[in-house]
């Protein structure tokens, strides 16, 4: 079948989407049968990892993916672009003109799905509680300009924030900022396992085998009170060993819709209209791949080190080879589409350069060639990866300077390695909490960021970040944003390396998928629905 490529308006409001007074549509699925999606995602708990699903913890793509369904939040991303939206909120704004007093009213009558009432002190709770629990993934510091909070009776919450922050309504946008039950929740210890209990548009429950989810069962919430419209009863997400196991399933017809992460080689077979089973829905995306250092580590503690493999890495060749038209070339950690992007990296060391990279090398005293490991999940962003190491450890090693080897990991263990900065050098990839710059910065390189790193730029995190927050209008940011990039293309704390588009690909009786992702790679389980099949 044909792909369907979406051009999303980008005009805030135009996108909103229609309120529901009592949870959402009662039109739900057609045929009464749940809704299958397969995903590549790995939900696992580990004895370093025990929580994967507390608010307090989770920080990847996947379990926020789960989170977002399950546990609502005051603010909400829209289906497509824009502002946030009131969600659990009735109404939010800024109550100053300095963007330091954020003021939020809930919805009549809003509650768990347990029925328990939601009050504004649970929000208080909640979001204290991330705060006070501060877990090691570092998700916590999405919150880190909060002050205090105040709550006035059963349905209005305060914030009073330290600084200046024009990004806050999007950060209650976030998991992190869900609202849990304190009766299940508590207020300094993480929940370990898979349950999940919050007032979203589905509960949740898991079938877990060894420690990791199988699948998980989203069913409609009949409490839900929020922005979306449900246009399913049930869905179920099935997690496949690979995407070659996923695209077999949808062949079968054992799954509906295939999510994150196809192969490249299935993209393209689908783009081409060679499977008549599926059909391809490409979205632009926000998701990008790097290379992180741990910069206090020998072998890449010189930043001639760094800078030298950011003037070999040949991004073009890399995307080409391995992704090619599903990604392109990225010379910052923000995206082209993103305000405020500025291509540092490109204007600073122009075309790939071995001789350039020598001379970096030899100016800072650096025996070449300089030993390295570079490591990378097995198991997290797609079957690629490997192939895209080959060709990094092949450019490093190509040019004289280097004696590059791979080391590939499963994101059980790689994730919390990577943490304790057991990884000189590593690959990770970043889906934005938020569609912002600041989003693409501030968890890199400011205090607490979420990679662990001891990377410390005083002028960064003390003077430019918040000058960028400071600015309501983020056109007026485009100035300190692009003084963080530079800064980061001089230092090469991390290298940024393509960012790519995301793809959806479904049986043909399934409706909703042109918003089943939002521009956040946000899975919008509530827009699918079971049509007429062609």
């Amino acid at each position: 079948m044909n792909r369907k490529t979406l051009v999303l308006p980008a005009v805030a409001g135009l996108l909103t989407p229609v309120l529901a007074a009592c949870g959402g549509s009662d039109s739900g699925s057609t045929s009464g049968d749940a809704i299958v999606v397969g995903t590549t995602d790995r939900f696992t708990a580990t004895k370093e990892a025990p929580a994967p699903l507390d608010p307090a913890y989770a920080y990847d793509v996947g379990t926020w993916n789960i989170l977002r369904q399950s546990v609502q939040t005051l603010m909400a991303q829209p289906k497509g672009e824009g502002e946030p939206v009131p969600d659990a909120a009735e109404s939010c704004s800024f109550t100053d003109s300095g963007s330091e007093r954020y003021a939020c009213k809930l919805r009549e009558g809003l509650k768990f799905a347990s029925g328990d009432p939601v009050t504004a002190e649970d929000v208080k709770y909640s979001i204290e509680r991330v705060l006070r629990i501060d877990s090691s993934s570092g998700v916590s510091a999405l919150l880190n300009t909060i002050d205090t909070i105040e709550t006035q009776g059963d349905r209005d919450v305060v914030f009073h924030l330290k600084t200046a922050d024009a990004t806050f309504p999007y950060k209650l946008s976030t998991p992190v900022a869900g609202i849990v039950n304190p009766k299940d929740y508590q207020k300094d210890k993480l929940r370990e396992g898979f349950e999940i209990d919050g007032s979203g548009p589905y509960t949740f429950k898991a079938d877990v085998e060894d420690g990791a989810i199988t699948a998980a069962t989203f069913t409609k919430n009949p409490s839900y009170k929020g922005s979306v419209t449900l246009n399913n009863d049930e869905v179920e997400l099935r997690s496949f060993a690979d995407a070659d196991a996923m695209g077999e399933a949808i062949d079968k017809g054992d799954i509906d819709v295939m999510t994150r992460t196809m192969s490249p080689a299935q993209i393209q077979k689908l783009d081409a209209g060679d499977d008549d089973k599926a059909e391809l829905v490409d979205m632009p995306g926000l998701e990008i791949r790097y290379l992180a250092f741990n910069t206090d580590a020998a072998s890449v503690k010189d930043k001639a080190v760094r800078q030298a493999m950011a003037q070999v890495i040949n991004r073009g060749e890399l995307v080409s080879k391995v992704y090619g038209t599903q990604a392109e070339p990225l010379y910052s950690l923000v995206p082209a589409t993103i305000t405020g992007h500025s291509n540092s990296f490109f204007n600073r060391y122009g075309n790939p350069s071995a001789d350039k990279a020598k001379t970096l090398l030899a100016k800072a005293g650096v025996t070449t060639p300089v030993k390295l490991t570079l490591h990378y999940t097995t198991d997290h962003y797609g079957s690629a990866t490997k192939q895209e190491f080959e060709i990094l450890q092949k450019q490093l090693n190509d040019s004289g300077l280097f004696d590059a080897t791979i080391q590939g990991h499963p994101w059980s263990t790689f994730r919390p390695a990577e943490q304790k900065g057991e990884y000189d050098v590593y690959g990770m990839g970043w889906f934005p909490d938020f569609p912002d710059a600041d989003n693409f910065l501030a968890p890199f390189l400011d205090k607490d960021n979420f990679l662990g790193s001891p990377y410390n730029n005083s002028t960064v995190q003390r003077s430019l970040i918040p000058q960028s927050r400071r600015e309501a209008d983020r056109l007026g940011a485009t100035k300190s944003l692009t003084a963080i990039q530079d800064a980061v293309a001089e230092d090469v704390p991390v290298l940024p390396l393509w960012q790519g588009k995301q793809y959806v690909a479904a049986r043909d009786d399934i409706t909703g998928t042109a918003y089943a992702l939002n521009s956040s790679s946000t899975l919008q389980l509530w827009e699918l629905g079971r049509g007429v099949s062609g």
